[in-house]
C-alpha cells in the first residue's frame, strides 16, 4: 500500500479542483499579496491634529431626534385646529330642548373611533308622562308590561336631569343584538311601540294587578346611599323638595 506522501504528487498532477485545498501556499504567490495590506501609520504631528480636531456637529442625538418628532406632531395637530377646525362651523345648530311631541332620549356609546362590541348598543329612555297613553289605567298597565324596565326615577345615564318632575317614571329599553346601531335602534323603538299600543288597548286593563316594585328595591339596597333605610325608595329628598322660601333669592 502506497503511503500518502507518494500518492499527493500524483494528486496534484491532476488538478482536481475538489482537492485543491491539498496544494501548499507560498509567500511569493500574487494571490496572497494581494491580501495583504500595508499598515497605515500616523506620524505624532497627524494624531495630535486628530486630537486637536473640534467637532462638526452636524447631527443630533438619538434624544434629540424623539424630541424633534414629538414637535413635529404638535406642530400638525396644530395645523389642523387652525386650518381644519373652522370648517365645522357649516355643520353647527342651535340647541332645541326635546318637547312633547320627542319624548324619546337615544344613548350611544363611542370609543374614538375604535372598533369595540359595545358601539353597536343603542339605549332608549322614554317619560311615560310623555307617551302617548290615553288614560290613568292605560299608564298602570304600560307599567306593568314594562317590568323591570320601568323604574320610578330616571336611570343615572338617561341624560335626564335630576330636578325635572317624574310622576309616573320612565322606561328604557336597550339592545346590542344586532350587528348593526341602526337594527338595534328600530328594534327598541318597536318594542317601546308595541308597549303603547298594548297599553292603550281596552281588552285587557290588569286594574286589579299591582305594579311589581321588587326590582327597584332590589336596585336601591344594593346601592347602600341610604334610600333603602325606612322605605325612602320612592320619597328620597331631592331639590324640588328644598322650601324656595329659605333660599337667599326670590
Amino acid at each position: 500500500m502506497a503511503s500518502l506522501v507518494s500518492i499527493l504528487p500524483r494528486i496534484s498532477r491532476r488538478k482536481s479542483p475538489a482537492l485543491s485545498f491539498l496544494r501548499p501556499f507560498s509567500s511569493s504567490s500574487p494571490a496572497l499579496a494581494r491580501r495583504v495590506k500595508a499598515e497605515e501609520k500616523l506620524t505624532s504631528d497627524q494624531a495630535f491634529d486628530l486630537l486637536n480636531d473640534e467637532y462638526d456637529d452636524d447631527d443630533s442625538a438619538s434624544a434629540g431626534h424623539l424630541m424633534l418628532r414629538q414637535q413635529r406632531q404638535v406642530l400638525y395637530y396644530l395645523r389642523l385646529i387652525e386650518h381644519e377646525m373652522p370648517k365645522l362651523a357649516a355643520y353647527r345648530k342651535t340647541f332645541v330642548p326635546p318637547t312633547n311631541q320627542t319624548p324619546i332620549i337615544v344613548r350611544s356609546l363611542d370609543y374614538a373611533g375604535e372598533d369595540h362590541p359595545v358601539t353597536t348598543k343603542r339605549v332608549m329612555v322614554a317619560s311615560v308622562d310623555q307617551l302617548p297613553l290615553r288614560d290613568a289605567n292605560a299608564i298602570h298597565k304600560i307599567k306593568l308590561l314594562a317590568g323591570p324596565r320601568w323604574t320610578p326615577k330616571p336611570p343615572a345615564d338617561a341624560g335626564v336631569r335630576d330636578f325635572d318632575t317624574w310622576d309616573n317614571g320612565y322606561i328604557k329599553i336597550s339592545c346590542e343584538d344586532f350587528p348593526k346601531p341602526a337594527m338595534n335602534l328600530k328594534w327598541a323603538s318597536d318594542t317601546l311601540g308595541q308597549l303603547v299600543a298594548e297599553a292603550n288597548n281596552p281588552k285587557d286593563m290588569f286594574k286589579d294587578v299591582p305594579i311589581d316594585l321588587r326590582h327597584v328595591y332590589s336596585k336601591t339596597r344594593k346601592a347602600k346611599r341610604g334610600d333603602h333605610l325606612r322605605a325612602r325608595a320612592f320619597e328620597g329628598p331631592s331639590l324640588s323638595d328644598f322650601p324656595k322660601e329659605w333660599l337667599p333669592y326670590p
